[in-house]
């Protein structure tokens, strides 16, 4: 059979047909896609209508997208915020209430199961439920504008018209539908502030687990060294409790026993449970890493609750500063997200209420910013505010003092996009809920107890027996052991009644009344106002305990190591106008170690709070201090301990091979460094070979880690943070110790058999990735920060992943350095902590003072605004923060105003 022919005229003619259907497709795609990301941007100019005003508000925003709001009263003003809010950012509060009241898999399906049942278990957003009921008359009413400014944005919006994101979300979950929003929504959102920020429940878990995988205690004793007074200042310089309030005038007290609750000494584990004996080992161990396993799968709102997660903040007096009025400065060290944590905002209204910062969206007022009068910034305090009891359960029965009391218990349900509900039950002991409930790994824990509780009043060489007939409370629970938490945000505060009353505060005595209902997080406050006065204030709900120092799992059937109070605000560390003229909080030690209270063992080293303590004292030497200068000190990104190391290593190298890579990168790229750690620069030029002495300086830091601590589990690998440079110190002194030695070699190693190995596989690893000169490195071209969309950003789709993620981008700085882009030396250089924001506030004159933030304020992928602060956070420029309204209206690129 002869195949037909088609004349080529034909033949042309359908090809030209078929390409113009093609493009005609691919236009009509093009526009689809165009007119999908465009039609959820918000209006910013114009008019609008926001139902329940009562007079019209006016909302100036400069290029930047940054909204300055101007309202006739309070309840208009915050219905106002709550719409903005909505306009800029509402796929990521809907994200955050669904995080805070375990119903993640409503949004995501089966997958998201396990994370709900660990939320429910905690009960945040039980105890946000219980918060509302104690709230103050006028913090209700402002969170209830707000919530009514959300839900009139909802009224009109849904779906692909809210965010990109619901386009997404509805190829795999088309019957999502958004609830309108309630104030207790905003209340849940603290308490994602404050487990992300909760201290040392994390080394907790891991000093267990390193005693459980073989470690003596002497040896883990040594991973976690003390805090180093000697070098590096704590905040707090002097004073003490007299007469039950903190004194900042007295002098050193009798140095407190911690073991009773009392100083912020290290303490020993004395009386706790011990991990080491019958029944412990590797079933310990897998207990403990299956916990901290999924507690780190938790979705990361601010950060992940290590030491890594900090903050800086400072505050000039004007007897230093040119204007002769305070400077303050603030920058949160939090994870990296896409959109950045932060929403800036200005919010004034003719009730008296001004106020410019730092917002959270879902949340009404400034959380980090000024008003008028005063400025205020936090940082970490990072008390241990989190113990872990082992408890002796019997059913729905927990032991305490050789009696069974009942526990107490509640039922939820979890609803599986696309799948079947799940069915819970929680039980709850009185020390708190049982993390050990949340998965069947750590169930497990009630069939083969792990631990031998040292000195406990019985037996433990079996689980506690069932009484006849008495049926297990729900699933897959075992009777025998379990795991509670004990956490001070599962205890109902009125930290949203904080939030507004420092937003209002006009004096210190105001500021300080404001400090005190901020229980959880627990952070560090500075202060400053325009009358000349700076300050600092340690806040916060911390337990005082029985026996025991928190610092390791704690025997819950034993009530002497219960809780026995909280540290009385009045005995908290608190300055007011100190000698120096400057106080530096960076997450170091609060106060010496003869202050009468424990805080908690586990502070940051010191070493970003000393280096900005130098900062200042440089600065003063040379002059009167500027915000110029304040910005500078910001973006410093001197590594703390590499004047220690470079010496070791360069010693260990020797003279030896002149053509080793490892000793030609030392001697060139070393010497004369200034230890600083840009990200790029210029061949030939400083800041290009501060860059490639930083390139190899981490690297050779990374493996030297990796093969001195090569017997360390591998979810205890060390993360490269300060407390590494504290060990390292130590074991530089100690040529011979055990710790050098590498376990898959036959010979024993020393101290400088590891340092010129590690030199030398960071010049393999160097050569390899960025070629043969070790003058063409580059720290950026390793450190590279990747801002992800919390949602869609890691979902492991390509395309999805692109349209809401920023490009990787190379950065500067450091993990303990000012300029704190962390990184874990486990995974790799990739920046995991970033500042989060900078900002510096004038007191001389409120609008002069600068801000930025990590991306940009919108949250709609593509808008103009969703990553245009990007490039000038990671250059270390900022943005003026504007105050007058003079200013802000000649200034402003759009104006919308909202109409009743």
């Amino acid at each position: 059979m002869n195949p037909v022919r088609i004349p080529w005229p034909r033949v042309r003619k359908i090809a030209v047909w078929t390409v113009a259907v093609l493009l005609v497709l691919v236009l009509v795609l093009a526009v689809a896609a165009v007119w999908a990301v465009r039609r959820s941007f918000p209006q910013h100019d114009g008019t609008l209508r926001l139902s329940g005003l009562s007079a019209p508000v006016t909302v100036h925003r400069d290029d930047h997208g940054i909204p300055q709001v101007y309202a006739k009263s309070a309840d208009d003003l915050f219905r106002a915020q709550g719409y903005l809010h909505a306009q800029d950012r509402f796929w990521e509060m809907d994200f955050r209430r669904h995080v805070t009241a375990g119903r993640l898999a409503e949004l995501f399906g089966s997958s998201q199961v396990e994370t709900d049942i660990y939320l429910r278990t905690m009960g945040w957003r039980r105890v946000a439920e219980q918060e509302w009921q104690i709230l103050a008359p006028d913090t209700k009413r402002h969170l209830q504008a707000y919530a009514d400014g959300v839900n009139a944005w909802l009224a009109d919006h849904d779906g692909g018209r809210a965010s990109l994101e619901y386009t997404v979300l509805g190829l795999q979950n088309p019957d999502y539908t958004v609830e309108t929003w309630s104030p207790v929504d905003s209340l849940a959102w603290l308490k994602a502030m404050a487990w992300d920020l909760r201290g040392n429940m994390e080394t907790e878990i891991a000093r267990a687990a390193l005693l459980a995988a073989g470690l003596t205690r002497q040896q883990v004793e040594e991973l976690y060294p003390a805090y180093p007074y000697d070098r590096n200042t704590p905040i707090v310089t002097g004073g003490g409790i007299v007469a039950g309030a903190f004194d900042q005038q007295a002098g050193p007290a009798t140095p407190p026993n911690p073991a009773a609750g009392g100083g912020t000494g290290g303490g020993t584990a004395a009386g706790g449970v011990d991990v080491t004996g019958p029944g412990g080992d590797a079933t310990t161990a897998r207990t403990l890493t299956a916990m901290a396993d999924g507690l780190s799968r938790l979705p990361i709102m601010l950060g992940n609750g290590g030491q890594g997660i900090g903050s800086n903040s400072w505050v000039v007096g004007g007897g230093l500063t040119a204007t002769g009025k305070p400077i303050l400065a603030n920058d949160p060290h939090l994870s990296p997200t896409m959109p950045g944590i932060w929403y800036q905002m200005g919010l004034h209204c003719e009730c008296g209420f001004h106020a410019a910062g730092f917002t959270f969206s879902g949340v009404p007022g400034v959380v980090i910013g000024h008003n008028a009068r005063i400025a205020w910034g936090f940082t970490n305090l990072d008390p241990d505010v989190t113990d872990l009891y082992l408890e002796r359960v019997d059913g729905d029965r927990v032991q305490v003092d050789g009696e069974w009391r009942p526990l107490q218990t509640r039922a939820e349900t979890i609803k599986v996009a696309g799948g079947r509900d799940v069915s819970i039950t929680v039980r709850a002991s009185g020390h708190g809920p049982l993390l050990s409930d949340a998965s069947a790994a750590l169930r497990d824990i009630g069939v083969a107890p792990p631990v031998d509780p040292a000195g406990s009043p019985a037996p433990v060489a079996a689980a506690p027996q069932p009484s006849p007939g008495r049926p297990a409370t729900g699933g897959d629970q075992r009777d025998g052991y379990a795991v509670a938490l004990s956490w001070t945000a599962l205890r109902p505060g009125r930290t949203a009644d904080a939030l507004f009353a420092l937003n209002t505060a006009t004096n210190w005595t105001e500021f300080r009344a404001a400090a005190a209902l901020f229980e959880v997080p627990a952070q560090n406050i500075v202060y400053a106002d325009v009358d000349g006065n700076i300050g600092y204030q340690s806040p916060g709900r911390i337990p005082v305990r029985g026996k025991g120092d928190g610092r390791w799992m704690a025997p819950g059937w034993d009530s002497a190591y219960d809780w026995k109070g909280f540290i009385p605000f009045a005995e908290l560390p608190s300055v007011l106008n100190p000698t120096d003229g400057y106080l530096v909080t960076a997450n170091q030690a609060v106060v010496g170690p003869t202050y009468q209270r424990f805080l908690t063992s586990d502070w940051s080293y010191g070493y970003r709070s000393q280096r900005i303590r130098d900062l200042i004292g440089s600065a003063r030497d040379a002059g009167k201090i500027t915000v110029e200068d304040l910005r500078r000190m910001q973006f410093d990104n001197r590594n703390g301990f590499a004047p220690t190391l470079v010496p070791a290593v360069v010693a260990a190298l020797g003279t030896g091979d002149p053509s080793d890579l490892s000793r030609v990168a030392a001697t060139e790229l070393w010497k004369d460094w200034d230890f600083q750690q840009p990200a790029e620069g210029a061949a030939g030029s400083t800041e290009g070979r501060g860059s490639a002495a930083a390139a190899y300086y981490n690297a050779t830091w990374r493996h030297l880690l990796a093969a001195t601590f090569d017997e360390l589990p591998e979810d205890n690998r060390p993360d490269g943070g300060d407390r590494w440079y504290e060990v390292v110190r130590g074991l530089l002194a100690q040529p011979e110790s055990p710790w050098w030695d590498r376990r898959d070699t036959p010979q024993v190693e020393r101290r400088d058999d590891i340092l010129r190995s590690a030199a030398g596989e960071a010049a393999t690893e160097l050569r390899r990735d960025q070629g043969d000169r070790p003058a063409d490195w580059r720290w950026g071209r390793m450190h590279t920060l990747t801002v992800r969309n919390q949602t869609f950003g890691t979902s492991g789709i390509g395309p999805v992943e692109w349209l809401f993620n920023a490009d990787p981008v190379g950065v500067s700085g450091g993990d303990a350095i000012v300029n704190a882009t962390g990184w874990d030396a486990a995974d790799g250089y990739e920046v995991d902590a970033v500042p989060s924001m900078r900002m510096i506030v004038d007191l001389a004159d409120l609008d002069e003072s600068r801000w930025i933030q990590l991306t940009g304020n919108s949250g709609h992928a593509f808008h103009p605004n969703y990553d245009d602060q990007l490039e000038l956070w990671r250059t270390g420029r900022t943005l003026p923060m504007r105050w007058d309204r003079t200013t802000v209206e000649a200034e402003a690129a759009r104006t919308l105003i909202l109409q009743p």
